[in-house]
């Protein structure tokens, strides 16, 4: 791997964010499986993500149970693994992208592979790479108290998760202990993309804004540039992750990034 310095700024995703508002877009966040097609072609991968118009790149770390994603993901976290990868891995290949790249990178695991790694050298490790934030799926809030403090307290943003069946006392408390941005499901279920979007998605938006102190970002089965135009409408981000995955699966790495820039070019075009 190699060996310069990582180029990382604390504030980039809130930096992402108010660009992109200020231009009056959305921040565009693909989500990809690092080691998937295959360990050499991340780096690469993450590079013309950025370069098609990516303004936070969440990267996956491969795990066995991925409780909270469909076959999509479901089978590049496999393919991940069995070329190897791990949480190790995937902060190296962070390392790399910031050879050239300053956008924000967040790390997208679950709690398992934190743990096996070591909370206290996971952030110190993913801060050393040049990593911008992290989102454990399954550590939802006040699960772990020490570690979220932890977190929370490291120049790293603790993102989170908030699902559409939350209660609103709950659902404010998220909001209130989130940083960097809120992830918003935009359905329920696990990932994957979907042709149509809830109705009732664009009103919930409009009223979890009140409680959020950070952008909020909406994602879980947005697959089409049309869907992440109307979703901009209400939302400060949009997230796509199976749909990327399918696009590598149907024409490679420059297939993903040739979704993500049409996803550019319709949410700058508003």
């Amino acid at each position: 791997m190699a060996s310069k310095s990582p180029i990382i700024s604390p504030d980039v995703i809130a930096q992402r964010f108010a660009a992109r508002r200020s231009a009056g877009s959305a921040a565009l966040i693909p989500y990809i499986t690092a080691g998937y097609p295959d360990p050499a072609a991340t780096v690469p991968l993450m590079r013309k993500l950025a370069d098609a118009g990516a303004d936070i790149i969440e990267l996956g770390v491969p795990f066995s149970d991925p409780v909270a994603d469909g076959p999509t993901i479901q089978r590049s976290s496999q393919r991940a693994l069995e070329h190897g990868m791990s949480l190790a891995n995937t902060l190296e290949l962070v390392r790399e992208f910031r050879t050239t790249h300053d956008t924000a990178v967040v790390v997208f695991s679950y709690l398992n592979p934190v743990l096996a790694y070591g909370a206290e050298r996971f952030l110190h490790d993913a801060l050393e790479v040049g990593a911008n934030g992290v989102l454990i799926v399954d550590l939802p809030l006040d699960a772990d108290p020490a570690l979220e403090a932890a977190i929370e307290a490291s120049p790293l943003a603790l993102v989170r998760l908030l699902a559409p069946t939350t209660d609103p006392a709950r659902a404010q408390a998220i909001a209130s202990r989130t940083q960097g941005f809120l992830y918003y499901v935009a359905r329920l279920g696990v990932t994957g993309a979907r042709a149509s979007l809830r109705g009732e998605l664009l009103e919930e938006l409009h009223a979890i804004r009140q409680w959020a102190n950070v952008p909020i970002a909406v994602g879980f089965g947005i697959s089409t540039a049309n869907q992440a135009l109307q979703v901009s409408s209400e939302a400060d981000g949009i997230i796509v992750g199976s749909a990327v995955i399918d696009a590598i699966d149907e024409g490679g790495i420059d297939a993903a990034a040739e979704l993500i820039a049409s996803m550019r070019a319709a949410l700058d075009r508003g």
